[in-house]
């Protein structure tokens, strides 16, 4: 008995050695399935959109600003690029703020029946398809804008300062900034139930050490919470970047639709995702249907850049925490 058990306790040790391994191996292969997929699709993209890409060159399609497809056969898709980060980034600045003030009042403040209720309408309202977004914005939305906002603000404008008029732009209700709020909308549950939930996370001797040094609640948030919960803050942040840069049907159905440069708050704009959506079944000729997949690779590459960004600030925040505790 002496001498088997050793032996057995050897064999236990090889074994779990040996699935270590083999699940090593797995992660490893599954983590690269993810890369290649990347790879091929970006390959598939640019494949596809090569003709343009040659013809008006890499950064000539990027940069030009005409698209036009039935005479000129001239496509340029930097209308619709400047368009993509407008919104992106517009609906992003909007909608942070007052997704963290939720997210801090759900996770700290909010009695318990309250915070069971905005979490249930968080998590409710970040599953809504975006079609219903974009019905409401274009029936609710988009009139009521156009009503109480954007004709009394061209109104006065025309009145007392017409510079102003050129940067305006058509106030139907349809255009650029309705695009921004009705992303900002969009993107509010995804920030707010990230950061809730990196809030939630915070160890409570974190807090107790805080209100034992006589600092008051809010004192508490600012100097224990928050610092170490600005990585999934911020992750929830760029989460919600990458679900506006990608939005379609909702952005397509507001936003007006211009092949022009978006130089205006209320006249139309377009962004890649809608050009693709609006063009993809009735591009007829070749070149064409080529330039909106090259539109898709340019958009595949935008996010691919903005999500590296995001992972680099995240990775730093992280360090940074670490350092706090």
């Amino acid at each position: 008995m002496q001498q088997t058990a050793p032996s057995h306790h050897r064999r236990s040790l090889a074994y779990s050695a040996s699935g270590d391994r083999v699940f090593s191996v797995i992660i490893a292969l599954l983590a690269s399935g993810v890369l290649i997929l990347a790879v091929l699709m970006a390959w598939e993209l640019y494949s596809g959109g090569a003709d343009p890409i040659r013809r008006f060159g890499l950064l000539g399609f990027l940069t030009g600003t005409e698209w036009d497809p039935v005479i000129k056969k001239q496509f340029g898709a930097w209308p619709y690029v400047l368009g993509t980060i407008l919104t992106s980034i517009g609906a992003l600045l909007l909608s942070f703020f007052p997704a963290l003030g939720a997210a801090i009042y759900a996770a700290e403040y909010a009695p318990r029946p309250v915070a069971v209720v905005i979490n249930y309408l968080l998590d409710l309202t970040a599953a809504v398809p975006s079609v219903i977004y974009g019905l409401w914005g274009i029936f609710i939305m988009a009139p009521f804008l156009r009503d109480h906002f954007y004709l009394p603000t061209y109104l006065w404008a025309a009145n007392h300062a017409p510079g102003l008029l050129p940067f305006l732009g058509n106030p139907s209700g349809y255009g650029l900034l309705t695009a921004i709020l009705i992303l900002a909308a969009m993107v509010v549950p995804f920030t707010a139930a990230l950061a809730r939930d990196a809030i939630a996370l915070v160890p409570a001797p974190q807090r107790e050490a805080a209100y034992a040094l006589g600092a008051t609640r809010w004192e508490v948030m600012q100097m224990a919470v928050l610092p170490l919960s600005r990585t999934g803050i911020i992750a929830g942040a760029f989460l919600a970047l990458g679900r506006a840069l990608g939005e379609t049907m909702a952005v397509t159905m507001v936003i007006g639709n211009s092949h022009k440069l978006p130089y205006t708050l209320f006249g139309g704009a377009a962004t890649m995702p809608s050009v693709i959506a609006n063009e993809f079944t009735e591009a007829v000729e070749p070149l064409h249907l080529e330039s909106l997949i090259a539109l898709g690779f340019y958009l595949f590459i935008v996010a691919l850049v903005l999500n590296i960004v995001g992972g680099l600030i995240i990775r730093r925040q992280a360090a940074l925490a670490r350092g706090v505790l």
